[in-house]
């Protein structure tokens, strides 16, 4: 029999994907102290490979902790610009700030994602996407952060490319599903793979 499966997130885009490819699980947030861990690393010079790796396992970590005989899923995402880490932004103006520093640029996503079988990791991958802001307007900025609202702090970046932050790119190479914040596809090709889920 199956083990059950539980993803390891407060995600509701990471819920979402996998509720649609039709996988059953639990979820869990884990109580992690993302920050601290990540400036932590960054002061020993992890790079942001590294980091997202690290935040995924510890997540998957926590609840495989208190749930051995389950599948955890552990996610966690970073952005780099210019060899700097961008975190989620606290308010609507740290995302203004945020989006002026991407404008015109490239950056780098990078989603990784572990899973913990018997509390232990046993798989993990990290997808990467590249994405070009394009030189849009103050005027469009304002009218964007206007219409998101509180919103534009859910996610690093201040985007969503589901929705309308995708009218803030010029170019995006790689994976969707990595810039969602999951690379789903991978996911599910070694769960198939491993048995355990159908296939």
């Amino acid at each position: 029999m199956a083990p059950p499966i539980i993803l390891a997130s407060g995600s509701a885009i990471r819920r979402e994907l996998l509720t649609n490819a039709g996988l059953d699980f639990e979820v869990e947030r884990p109580r992690v102290d993302e920050d601290a861990l990540r400036a932590a690393l960054e002061l020993e010079g992890a790079k942001p490979h590294d980091i997202a790796d690290a935040l995924a396992e510890m997540k998957a970590r926590r609840v495989a902790e208190k749930r051995p005989e389950a599948l955890v899923i552990g996610c966690d995402q970073v952005l780099e610009l210019d060899r700097q880490i961008l975190t989620k932004p606290e308010t609507p103006e740290a995302a203004r700030t945020q989006l002026l520093a991407l404008r015109g640029k490239r950056h780098r996503l990078l989603s990784a994602v572990v899973v913990c079988e018997d509390a232990k990791p046993v798989w993990r991958h990290i997808g990467q996407a590249r994405l070009e802001m394009r030189d849009f307007s103050d005027a469009y900025l304002n009218t964007y952060l206007e219409r998101q609202g509180q919103a534009v702090t859910d996610t690093v970046g201040s985007y969503k490319l589901e929705a309308e932050g995708v009218r803030l790119f010029s170019r995006v190479e790689g994976d969707y599903f990595t810039v969602l914040g999951l690379p789903v596809v991978q996911l599910l090709n070694w769960l198939t793979a491993r048995r355990f889920i159908a296939g």
